[in-house]
């Protein structure tokens, strides 16, 4: 049994908690929005569902530190919860049901318990995309799946597609690439692989996660934005780098594939003079 079984079914009672709220609130007509200093949008659903996880993660969890999008670090320690509670957000306030809660958990290695500076790796990671009808788990060492709850899984596995022009790519927007200079690789990509589409936030690397997609990227994210997402594609037996080809979530922006084609995607995706 995977070391962190029981901390996978607490994120799932969150995730269950957190899509009561948002539905709760998405597509009313009421709902307050604010713009962030960042210039993106904030709405309550959004502040609510970060409260009522890290209400519960404080109440089952009290010595992990929590690390959220709307309310930051909260805590310390070798074990980091990292939530963003509407990935999506943009989606949500107009309406677009493509949006999903992510939780994660985050660990370092035993060895470097009690060093502040010693890297965090996903370990569990939850995507629940309540108004798709829509959830994606796993932990580390134990496989990826989808379903409903525990009881209702069907495990998820990456494609074996292994040339780019019988792949599918999937990006989120064409803001970002241009500014670091890998615009001209990426209209390449696109060229050189069979089917493109801007499905964007964390839906397209769930697709590279259950096969119907082969590969995915972009080029600015944050921690938040990552961490649950790296589990399921690695546990699905996909890649989850950052644009330079390290693992792990801390590059500030990701690519994810089945494997097989994630040497080409990155060679094409670097940056040009």
């Amino acid at each position: 049994m995977p070391e962190y079984d029981d901390d996978l079914r607490l994120a799932l009672e969150l995730a269950d908690a957190a899509d009561a709220a948002t539905m709760g609130r998405f597509r009313a007509l009421d709902l307050k929005v604010e713009t962030k200093p960042d210039m993106t949008p904030v709405s309550e659903a959004d502040r609510a569902a970060e409260e009522i996880v890290r209400a519960g993660i404080t109440a089952a969890r009290p010595d992990d530190a929590i690390l959220g999008e709307e309310y930051g670090l909260q805590g310390e320690g070798p074990r980091r919860w990292v939530v963003d509670p509407i990935d999506g957000t943009k989606n949500y306030v107009r309406g677009v049901p493509v949006w999903a809660t992510l939780i994660s958990l985050t660990a370092q290695d035993p060895a470097d318990a009690g060093d502040p500076g010693a890297p965090f790796r996903p370990v569990v990671g939850v995507v629940s995309a309540p108004a798709l009808g829509r959830r994606w788990w796993a932990v580390r060492g134990g496989g990826a799946f989808t379903g409903g709850a525990l009881g209702e899984t069907t495990r998820i596995g990456v494609s074996r597609v292994g040339a780019l022009g019988d792949a599918s790519f999937a990006y989120s927007s064409l803001t970002g690439w241009e500014e670091q200079g890998r615009l001209a690789g990426f209209l390449d990509l696109t060229r050189a692989c069979w089917r493109t589409r801007g499905y964007g936030d964390f839906w397209p690397y769930m697709m590279v996660a259950e096969g119907s997609l082969d590969l995915c990227a972009e080029p600015e994210l944050n921690l938040w934005d990552m961490a649950a997402l790296a589990v399921v594609v690695e546990e699905a037996g996909g890649r989850f780098t950052g644009l330079d080809g390290v693992d792990g979530v801390d590059g500030g922006n990701a690519a994810a594939s089945n494997g097989l084609l994630h040497a080409r995607m990155l060679e094409l995706l670097r940056p040009r003079v």
